[in-house]
């Protein structure tokens, strides 16, 4: 078989497990108001079980890399998989606070081993040069897990509820998840002319120094606080512009379609530039969408700007945060580095919402652009 159609393969197979690991785990989004009338919890607390969520995916990391290393990334992601299941169990079974939380730090726990970072170090593994552009190629079809689950989880929770969905997403994990990774992900690379050795040749110099491993994780983070904290707060912030609800909503919901878009239009032109190229066009765009939102005074036009914009640019420094490694690490120490990253990476994805947001709510929205306008030139 050659490389490029097993890669195919693997692609797909990856793609279909990002599809369902992300889908679900965004299940709050549909099914959080039922659940905390259910729970007898506050809102805000239901959802902070998604920012357990990436707490704890982000401090078992560091852990993991050593695992990423030793046994390859098909093996992890097959007992994140089984790690999983219980998770959604518990979740179903909760009738409080405790069990609520644990199953989130369960879940927190499987999603470090099987989302994201996972599959960035398996893409490394098998297609070594080429990884960049598989990132790219399996970014753009992950990036749909939202507009698919979310009218699943809506048709779910209203035939069995949210308990019942649960238990269907745990079923899942082991009908479909489970096995396509078993089967359908390789043991090893069985190739390394065209795609790079994964071993490091004897003599060579570590690939990168410490100052400079720590600006990767400085810039990815700073960019990555201010594009996950919008994303979160898109609709609060586009009513304080003065937009109703449903025109905010309206707006809003363009957002994934845009960054889907400007995925695919990384991943066309994967073999021209790289991830560091990608991230400043990407930050700059970003900075001019913020600014015509600032100057826009509430002008449908400029917030369409602003949209389309930021959509642009948020979806280029998605592609850009998962292959900057590549551009100074080999596949062994792209693991280390990937699995290191990824701790701080999701410590950012579970506080930015809430701090921008009180950001919005006590100083008003310019404070909220201004502080991310200087995130991002940082």
């Amino acid at each position: 078989m050659q490389p490029n159609k097993k890669i195919v393969g693997v692609l797909l197979v990856v793609a279909i497990g990002q599809v369902i690991g992300w889908g679900t785990i965004g299940l709050l989004a549909v099914v959080g108001r039922q659940v905390a009338a259910d729970l007898h919890m506050d809102i805000s607390a239901v959802f902070a079980g998604n920012s357990t969520f990436y707490v704890v995916t982000g401090l078992c990391a560091p852990f993991l890399a050593k695992p990423f290393t030793r046994f390859g990334a098909r093996r992890v992601m097959i007992a994140g998989t089984v790690i999983g299941v219980p998770g959604f169990v518990l979740l179903s079974l909760s009738h409080g606070p405790v069990l609520y939380f644990a199953a989130w730090v369960i879940l927190g726990t499987a999603g470090s081993a099987t989302l994201a970072t996972a599959t960035y170090i398996l893409l490394n593994e098998i297609a070594g040069r080429g990884a960049r552009r598989a990132i790219g190629a399996m970014m753009l079809v992950t990036g749909l897990s939202s507009s698919i689950f979310w009218p699943t989880t809506s048709f779910l929770s209203g035939a069995l509820g949210w308990r019942g969905t649960c238990l269907v997403y745990a079923g899942m994990l082991v009908l479909v998840c489970l096995p396509l990774y078993v089967f359908g992900l390789p043991r090893r690379p069985e190739w390394t002319d065209d795609v790079g050795s994964a071993v490091p040749v004897a003599g060579e110099p570590r690939i990168v120094r410490k100052s400079t491993f720590y600006l990767i994780v400085s810039a990815t983070v700073l960019c990555a606080f201010v594009t996950f904290g919008l994303s979160a707060t898109i609709i609060e912030l586009l009513k304080a512009e003065g937009l109703s609800p449903t025109q905010a909503v309206t707006f809003g919901s363009m957002l994934g379609v845009i960054q889907v878009s400007a995925r695919g239009l990384d991943f066309l032109g994967g073999g021209r530039w790289d991830g560091i190229t990608t991230a400043l066009i990407a930050a700059s765009t970003l900075v001019a969408a913020i600014l015509l939102l600032m100057i826009g005074g509430g002008s449908h036009w400029m917030i369409a700007a602003f949209i389309l914009l930021y959509g642009l640019g948020s979806g280029a420094l998605a592609v850009a945060r998962a292959t900057i490694p590549l551009v100074f690490y080999d596949n062994v120490e792209f693991a280390k580095a990937t699995s290191r990253i990824a701790m701080p990476l999701n410590l950012i994805s579970a506080g930015s919402p809430p701090i921008l947001v009180g950001l919005l709510a006590n100083f008003g929205s310019n404070a909220l652009l201004g502080f991310a306008i200087a995130l991002s030139n940082f």
